[in-house]
């Protein structure tokens, strides 16, 4: 194990760390990007509203000023709730925001909007004359989305889920500057400690190719698996 002058253990632990943001932020952001996504296809005026003002807002406003919106001001809004309960009820609780938790909220809020354009645009592409088949051969509406809509989305889906999942691992980058101990946060102590900043970021740059290049190999045998039938077209 490299040592690098103390930091490596330290660099190891912070990695574990930018793995799991990303891996929680991923799951937060797909389950939004559904959500998404359905609302903007939704017959529902105010769904398709609602959906189309989230993702207009993400696309405008910096990541960076989003997630210290939400650690900062969220922090504030949990006092002020807290303290709402002491007064009224008497109820004495304290809830600290945690910066790990901020981090998977705060990217998973942002890359759900992107995820939910990659996925509305997968469904209609989607050809309909086959769900309605599925239909007709009386498959219920969960066997239609499970045997037929969700493997031919999920086709569609994967080129832009990849590219959002490259985008978000690079942009875990950022929770360090809310205090989260990720490697980058890591390097950057090193770097100042001992005025070698090379010597620590340059394991950082090779640990998201590292992590980039396992993530494309997984997101290509997904792909494979999904055009199976498709003659890879």
């Amino acid at each position: 194990m490299l040592d690098l002058q103390g930091y490596g253990p330290r660099l190891i632990e912070g990695a574990g760390v930018t793995v799991q943001l990303a891996v929680l932020s991923l799951i937060l952001a797909i389950i939004l990007g559904l959500l998404t996504a359905s609302a903007k296809m939704s017959r529902n005026w105010f769904l398709r509203r609602t959906a189309t003002v989230y993702t207009t807002v993400i696309r405008g406003v910096p990541d960076l000023v989003l997630m210290m919106l939400l650690f900062f001001g969220g922090q504030i809004g949990v006092n002020a709730i807290s303290d709402m309960l002491y007064y009224n009820y008497e109820i004495d609780i304290y809830i600290n925001f945690n910066a790990f938790a901020a981090g998977v909220l705060t990217i998973g809020f942002i890359f759900g909007a992107y995820m939910g354009e990659t996925f509305r645009g997968a469904f209609m592409a989607v050809d309909n004359g086959q769900i309605e088949a599925g239909k007709a051969y009386g498959m219920s509406d969960a066997l239609v989305f499970r045997r037929i809509r969700f493997p031919q989305m999920m086709r569609h889906a994967l080129p832009g889920l990849s590219n959002n999942w490259m985008v978000l691992l690079k942009t875990t980058a950022l929770v360090s500057v809310i205090g989260l101990t990720d490697m980058v946060r890591v390097a950057a102590e090193a770097s100042r400690a001992t005025h070698e900043p090379f010597v620590f970021l340059i394991p950082v740059a090779v640990a998201y190719l590292l992590i980039a290049s396992v993530s494309e190999w997984i997101f290509a045998r997904l792909q494979k698996r999904y055009d199976i039938g498709f003659g890879g077209q």
